[in-house]
This record gives structure tokens, sequence and C-alpha cells, in this order.
């Protein structure tokens, strides 16, 4: 006789439900902490945008100032997205799907963003690309312009963004094995074609959510691109830089409108994002019926 068979029915329908005092607080504990740390922020930010009426909050909006930053933001985030794309896509390859020496110290070197602070990080381009800095004369000499220019804020976004793709890619192709992979090689397939035939069909999803999770990280960033820009307006302020400056000279409703353009783009990636998942599952449940309906 089984163990399962000698259990009362409703003890075993019963095993995993909580009393309903308990489901209805932990839910409600759950929007409780959502409305007060998510919602009321985010509708903060829109009352104090328009605060001052929709002419001002346009005119706020249309500030060259404002959107020459916004230009930047765009392809500051365009820059980190293409090279964390290759770059994750490359080391999530190689360490999930070959074995070579000083593996672990590459897992480790990835991670390294995740523990410094971003602040921190745009010191140490300070120190290296600096006037005073190790690279600092050599740049000089040759008239090439890192710190408080476009390639400092490019490369302080590229340092914090690191490790966002690559930690969503390789999870999903350590679990996806090397399989199919050593079968396309026995056929024949060159590494490219396995590559893009086989290993990145695979991953997709994971490349998906990890572009995401990189532009937003990059449209927010505000600790390393501060300490590098040097806050020249129209030149190398983001977004985020335009905000401070706005609020730090009390234009509140016009910091608020430029934080409302950020937010909207923040909801539209979640959104894009919840919607990819959604056709995710409906992919994945289309092919399982009829997967079904061939056998």
């Amino acid at each position: 006789m089984s163990v399962v068979g000698t259990l009362p029915p409703l003890a075993a329908r019963t095993a995993h439900t909580e009393p309903r005092v308990v489901r209805y607080a932990l839910v409600g504990a759950a929007l409780l902490f959502l409305g007060a740390f998510l919602v009321v922020p985010l509708a903060a930010v829109f009352i104090e945008a328009l605060k001052a009426g929709l002419t001002a909050y346009l005119a706020a909006i249309r500030e060259p100032d404002a959107w020459a930053a916004l230009k930047l933001s765009g392809f500051v985030t365009g820059c980190a997205v293409a090279f964390n794309l290759v770059f994750g896509l490359a080391a999530s390859w190689a360490i999930a799907k070959f074995t070579f020496r000083g593996k672990n110290l590459l897992l480790a070197l990835i991670d390294v963003p995740l523990a410094v602070s971003p602040v921190v990080s745009g010191l140490v381009f300070v120190l290296l690309f600096g006037r005073q800095g190790w690279l600092g004369p050599w740049l000089a000499s040759h008239d090439l312009k890192v710190i408080f220019a476009v390639p400092g804020i490019v490369l302080a976004t590229l340092f914090v963004t690191f490790p966002l793709i690559a930690r969503e890619v390789l999870p999903v192709m350590q679990a996806a094995g090397t399989e199919e992979e050593e079968a396309a090689h026995l056929l024949g397939a060159s590494g490219w074609q396995i590559f893009f035939r086989v290993t990145l069909p695979n991953v997709k999803w994971g490349v998906i959510y990890g572009v995401m999770l990189c532009a937003a990280r990059a449209m927010g960033e505000f600790g390393a691109v501060s300490v590098v820009s040097g806050h020249v307006r129209g030149l190398t302020n983001t977004l985020p830089l335009h905000i401070e400056i706005l609020y730090n000279e009390y234009r509140f409703p016009a910091a608020f409108a430029v934080a409302s353009v950020l937010t909207l783009l923040a909801v539209a990636t979640l959104g894009a994002r919840s919607a990819i998942e959604a056709f995710a599952r409906r992919r994945e449940t289309t092919g399982s019926i009829r997967a079904t309906e061939r056998i």
C-alpha cells in the first residue's frame, strides 16, 4: 500500500493551504508595500510635474538642455547595450559551453561591478584618464579628452552595466547544456553556424531580458556618470544629471517634468518585458498543445 493512499483525502487536499486570514494578511502586506514604495512615488512624480500646468510641463521638456540630455542618454544607452550584448554573449558562451583555465576568475571579474560602488568606479576612471591620472599626460599630448566628455560617460556606464546581460544569459546557456551543439558539430556545422542556429535561438529570451535590464540601468545611472561628466549643460549632462541640476536650482516643476520622462521610459521598459514574457508563455503553451495533438 502506498503512503499517499493512507492519508485522509481532506488532509491531502489542504496540506499546502494556509488559513484565509493568513493569505489575506500576506496579500494585503504585499499590496501595501508596493503602494507605499512604488505606486505613491511614481504618482508623486507626475503630480508634481503637472502642478504648474500642462504648458509649464511641455516647456520644461522642450528646453534645449533637456533635449540634449535626452539625446545623450539615448546615445550612451545604445553604446552600453551594444557592447554588453556582444561581450555578454561571448562570455556566457565561453563559460557555459567550454572548459578552460581561468573560468572561475572570469566569473569573478564579471561580478566586480556589482560589488563596487558606482561613485568609486567613476573615481577610478578619473585616476586613469584625468589630467593628473596615469594616462592623462599621454591623452593631453594627443589632444584626446575622456574625463568631462562623452567618452568618459560611455566608459562609466559600460562599467556599471557590464554584468547584466552576461548574468542573465549564462544560466540559460548552462541549463540548455551542450548536447545540441555537439550534435551540430558532428553533423559538420561550423562554429558560427552552431552559435547562430543552435545556441542563440535557445537563449533569445534571456538575451532580451538582459538587454532590457542593461538599457534601464544605463538610462538611470547617476553615481559613476556624475563623477566623470563635469556637469556641462547641453554637452555632458544625461537625464539624471539634468534633473539634479534643475532640482538644485529650485525649479521643481521642471525637474519633476524631466523626471516623468525618465519614469515613462522605465515603465515602458517594464511593460515591454511583461509583454515579451506573456508572448513567450503563449508560444510555449501553443507548442505544447501542438505537440500533444501530433501524439
